[in-house]
């Protein structure tokens, strides 16, 4: 992306790399090719349905959190739709049950209570279980396992003999991690879940997977995928959310001020709190392009927005060049858990999304106003 693009398109904005994004999937689709299993976008992590169009040439369907996602997965992408909530709500259930094909209860009250609907409507049924095994350190908030966990059945919980209509299990333990925990992962499922995979047609093994990533070791997860088909017969689904648009996003902002209090600190159009919300919950410090580490090049800033918020920095950050006013940034990797987790706190206003695509041209694919503000109170 030029400068020449960067400082054509609407400020602050976020935009998608559709080559980015293509690459991404292809490596998806090769595993899927390899290996027979199934991958779905984890809408989750990105929702942007302008480019499901692209995205379902790749992979096979979406993954839901509740009646929103199920109903932007069955309409914008029409493939299949799986959907996991920790509790569906009477009222919503039945439309759910509608869009997706395969239903997934968090707990054996939830699967009485709607067991014979789902049936009715020739759906398959899937249980979340927890194999409460953690394999990150330091972020329990992103931990299913952790201790008094929502997420998922644990062995002791598990009713047996209350699989009446069940064909499925599912899982969901990782967080950005590489296939190796994975691994370990399903050690800690089939020691106790072994017996209840034996009955089962399918398993999911939710999302969190990096699939992507340089790093990523491909061929292992190939091996736990072609274990469970071999040793069980089942039926292999994935859904990642990050890795379908992992490093295919930018987030485009614009340089409004520079203050001093100890140390140069530029006030941006853009917001961690609101615009790159992980920023703050995760926490983690967002690339920059051309940028590097406090003092490690000849000029230092803190980056902070036009929130009232104190602490509504992104980080610190060093340039070759001192920065200006009008002067514009990049953050990278900002497709993901970007749009779907922004808000309008202080009454700022929503980032434009672009489209960026392959042959270097770009498409507004939506700018926001007074009203998205307004209306959501």
């Amino acid at each position: 992306m030029t400068n020449e693009i960067i400082y054509s398109l609407p400020s602050p904005c976020y935009v998608i790399d559709e080559g980015r994004l293509r690459q991404n999937l292809e490596i998806l689709s090769g595993v899927q090719e390899r290996t027979g299993a199934r991958i779905l976008l984890a809408q989750k992590a990105f929702s942007c349905y302008h480019v499901y169009p692209l995205i379902s040439k790749y992979i096979s369907g979406t993954a839901c959190s509740g009646l929103f996602e199920a109903k932007l997965g069955f309409e914008e992408m029409g493939r299949e739709n799986h959907v996991f909530s920790s509790a569906y709500r009477e009222s919503e259930i039945d439309e759910i049950i509608s869009y997706c094909g395969h239903i997934i209860f968090n707990s054996f009250n939830q699967l009485d209570k709607y067991r014979d609907r789902v049936l009715a409507a020739g759906k398959k049924i899937g249980l979340r279980i927890n194999p409460e095994c953690s394999t990150q350190e330091g972020h329990e908030i992103y931990d299913p396992c952790s201790p008094k966990s929502r997420l998922g059945i644990t062995n002791r919980n598990f009713r047996r003999d209350d699989l009446d209509g069940v064909t499925g299990l599912h899982f969901h333990t990782l967080c950005e991690q590489n296939s190796d925990d994975l691994e370990k992962t399903l050690i800690a499922v089939e020691e106790k879940f072994g017996d209840v995979l034996e009955n089962m047609e399918w398993i999911n093994l939710g999302g969190g997977h990096h699939i992507t990533r340089s790093d990523y070791d491909i061929p292992r997860l190939e091996k736990c995928i072609k274990t469970l088909q071999d040793k069980y017969g089942l039926e292999v689904y994935l859904e990642p959310g990050e890795a379908i648009a992992l490093n295919a996003g930018y987030l485009v902002t614009e340089v409004l001020d520079i203050t001093e209090n100890d140390m140069p600190i530029a006030i941006l159009d853009s917001s961690a709190a609101c615009h790159m919300p992980d920023v703050l919950e995760m926490p983690y410090r967002p690339p920059l392009r051309d940028s590097g580490q406090t003092g490690e090049k000849k000029y230092s800033y803190r980056l902070a927005s036009q929130t009232c918020l104190a602490g509504d920095a992104t980080g610190e950050y060093s340039f070759d060049e001192p920065l200006r006013v009008g002067g514009r940034l990049v953050f990278e990797d900002m497709a993901i858990y970007s749009m779907v987790k922004n808000n309008t706190f202080n009454g700022m206003g929503l980032p434009s999304i672009v489209l960026l695509k392959e042959d270097g041209s770009t498409e507004i694919l939506k700018q926001f106003g007074y009203s998205d503000f307004k209306e959501r109170l």
